[in-house]
Parts: structure tokens; sequence; C-alpha cells
């Protein structure tokens, strides 16, 4: 496999609570979700593809392509997953700063709890960190750990560093099913701002070298891993057309806005429930069931809930709110065996997909953000700065958008 990177802009500051006790119940009912369809697996599987995970924080309302989005979204599955964590299987251990340093107790708590080896665990946690700390010296220092377990023993880490001289971050993503050894090409990708040649110890390339260090543990014959995908995140904090594929939006907007519930009969299981949730339940339903090729373009699902600093347009609260409620309720159906509501929120990324090989975008892909921006006031529509207002109008009586 080889090394792909990606711009990742260093955001600061706090999540605010409205925001992320939404993101912890979207996300958890995401997660319960995929296992439910996919199993557990596919859960860790997911969370080490980058463009995945870039799509579900988008989904979930974080600013589109900040680093800011590995921190929250971990911290919310973590606050979510875990109270559930025996009956799904699956978690969440470590996290920024000192939790990062509790991951070994907590892995031998689970261990415990599980009969799984607490021991080798630990050794693969500390492991995956010196590897990115040390054995690959990119300029970036560690300062988030996250591991997810199942009680099947299989893992994902997920690492962030910092770059503090070009206030950059880089992302590193590893899976236990996909890595054949610690120390030749373990990663499923590492997401960050290239910077040219660095000292990876982990190449293929580097036996000589490594063979002359002190030996990090050698564990069995490598095998190249799948290429990986190459994702490039612009440093501009707004979202344009050249960071969506327009198609696949264009087809969302159409499924919600356009084409209506009459010509999808099963949707009328969802009746109350208004055309701008419809545009959102399209883009969690793609994060649940579309496969891998579906997620090249994450900045597409900010346009299901929106961005907490504004961007593409303010959160609008009572559509989350309204999403999270379908979801659960899908959810909490599906573990009785009722799954018509699961099989409705299936069908729209069914429908949005189907739609989208005969649409041909036009160029209202700016009219599309001010309508959301304009109509944020009515859903709720929230950033950090404070609640959305109505568009002023001028002379004319012609409303004028706030933005």
């Amino acid at each position: 496999m080889s090394n792909s990177y990606a711009d990742l802009p260093l955001h600061y500051g706090q999540v605010p609570p409205w925001l992320a006790r939404r993101m912890s119940l979207l996300g958890g009912a995401i997660v319960e979700a995929v296992a439910i369809n996919y199993g557990k697996g596919e859960v860790l599987r997911r969370l080490s593809d980058p463009c995945w995970f870039q799509a579900l924080g988008c989904v979930l309302g974080m600013d589109w392509h900040s680093s800011g989005i590995t921190t929250s979204v971990m911290g919310a599955l973590k606050k979510a997953v875990n109270p559930m964590a025996r009956e799904l299987g699956i978690y969440f251990c470590g996290g920024k700063g000192r939790h990062s340093r509790e991951t070994p107790a907590e892995l031998q708590v689970i261990a415990a709890r599980t009969g799984l080896p607490g021991d080798l665990l630990v050794r693969s946690s500390k492991l995956a960190a010196k590897v990115d700390n040390n054995a690959l010296q990119d300029g970036y220092q560690l300062y988030l750990h996250t591991f997810v377990v199942s009680d099947e023993g299989e893992w994902a880490i997920i690492q962030q560093g910092m770059n503090d001289s070009n206030g950059m971050a880089r992302r590193y993503h590893w899976h236990s099913a996909m890595m054949p050894s610690f120390t030749e090409t373990p990663h499923t990708f590492i997401y960050g701002h290239n910077q040219g040649p660095i000292l990876n110890l982990t190449a293929k390339e580097a036996s000589a070298t490594k063979n002359s260090l002190v030996q990090l543990v050698q564990e069995g014959p490598a095998r190249m891993l799948p290429e990986i995908r190459k994702l490039v995140m612009p440093s501009h904090h707004d979202v344009r057309a050249e960071n969506v594929d327009l198609k696949r939006l264009g087809s969302v907007l159409a499924v919600a806005h356009e084409r209506g519930l009459h010509d999808f009969e099963s949707l009328l299981l969802m009746e109350g429930v208004g055309a701008r949730t419809i545009q959102s339940l399209t883009l969690v339903s793609e994060v649940i069931y579309g496969t891998p090729s579906r997620f090249t373009d994450p900045a597409r699902f900010s346009f299901a809930h929106g961005g907490k600093d504004g961007h593409p347009f303010p959160v609008p609260t009572k559509v989350y709110d309204e999403t999270i409620h379908v979801l659960q309720d899908a959810v909490e159906k599906a573990k009785m065996g009722q799954t018509d509501k699961q099989e409705v929120i299936r069908k729209l990324s069914v429908l949005s997909e189907r739609l989208e090989k005969d649409f041909v975008p036009n160029e209202n892909f700016q009219q599309v953000i001010r309508r959301e921006r304009d109509n944020s006031w009515q859903y709720g529509g929230r950033t950090v700065m404070g609640m959305a207002k109505p568009p002023k109008k001028d002379k004319g009586g012609q409303q004028l958008s706030l933005f």
C-alpha cells in the first residue's frame, strides 16, 4: 500500500453543547444501524476508511474539512456507543490528551468483561502509537489516540498528530483485519498535509534501515494492502461547487424537493416528515448503506445538517432532531423484527443513486446554499455565533440573504 496525504487544516474551539448532544444521538444511531445491517466488523472497517469517516463528521454537523472532526466524532461515538457496548459488542477507548493515556486501563477492563487478551490489545495500542510517533517521522506529534474493539477481538485505531510549524493535522487509520504487520505498511490510510519526503520506517524500502535499529517486533510475512484513495482537503472554509459531486448532490435534492413522495410509495410510511428532513435522511441513508465509492466527496454530506460555523449553512436543529427521531425509531423497530421503516430509509439512498444516472447539474449551486441560509431560521438554524434570523427585505420587498 502506498501512503497518500491530504490537507487537514487545524481548527480550534469547542463543540457547543447543543450540537455535541445531537452528534452523540445521531452518531450512535448510525453505528447501531450499520452493525444491525452489516455486523460489528463493518463498523470497524468504515471507521478505518477516511472518506467515510469524513462524510460521517459532515452529516453530524461538524465543519466539513477541519481537524476538529476527528476529536468531536470519536468523542460523540464513545459517549453514545459505550453505554450499549455489551449489547452491540463494540467498545470505544481513549481520546484526546489525557484520555489517550487511559486507553490501556480501559482495554484491560474490557478484556476482563469479554475474555479478550487484554495484554495483547494494550500492546497493539502502544505499538500503533510508537509507529506513528517514532517509526513514521513526518513532523506530526500525536495528541489523539482512540482504540475501537469488538468483543470478537477485531479492532480499529484512529490517531491524529499536529504540526505546529505549518498549522496542519494528520490523521492515521488502522484496522486489524487489513494489517499484515505493525512495522511494514500497517495503515489503512494516512490523512494529512503532504510535506514531501519523510522518514518512514514502515515503508517496505526501509527494511535494511530497520534491521540496524532497535527491533520493534517483526510479525509474519508482509503482503501489500489495497491501494488507498487520495483525498485532498482544501484550506478554504466555505463549501464550493468544486468540493462536491454535483450529480450526487442534485439527485439528493431531487428526491427531497422536486420529485416529492408521490412516485416512491413506500415513503408514505414517513407521513409527517417534511421535504427538508427527507434531504437529511437521504444523506444519512447513504452513510449507512452506501458503498465506499460514494464517499469521495465528503463535503456533500454537509448538506444534511450544515456546520457549526455556518458553512455551508447553519445547523437546522429542528431537522436534525427529526432525523434523529426517525432513525432511532427505525433502529428500535428493527431490533424487534419490524424492518419496514429501516427499509424505507435504505431506499432513499437507492432512489438517489438511481436518479443520479440521468441527472444533469446546472449552475445553481450557490442558489441552493442561499436557499438553505435564507430558510435556516425556520428550521431552528444555529451556529456557534447564535441563532439564525429571518433574511432582511430590501425596499422593494425582496428578501436579502443575511450571508
